[in-house]
């Protein structure tokens, strides 16, 4: 009787030892994201107008 008692509680503390455990823990920081985005942008308003000067009907180029 002894022999049975002693192995049930080896076999109970081995399977509450390999028992999982979640948990779960605020940072004590707030996440921060740094995002570097460089934004160019292009005009070509005055080039455009250049060309269409160029190859209007009355520059004489064709």
């Amino acid at each position: 009787m002894l022999n049975k008692f002693s192995l049930l509680i080896v076999l109970f503390f081995t399977i509450a030892a390999c028992t999982p455990r979640v948990e779960l823990a605020v940072p004590d920081e707030p996440i921060t994201i740094n995002l570097n985005v460089k934004i160019d942008h292009e005009i070509r308003i005055k080039i455009d107008k250049e060309l269409d000067d160029v190859f209007a009907d009355d520059s004489g180029l064709f």
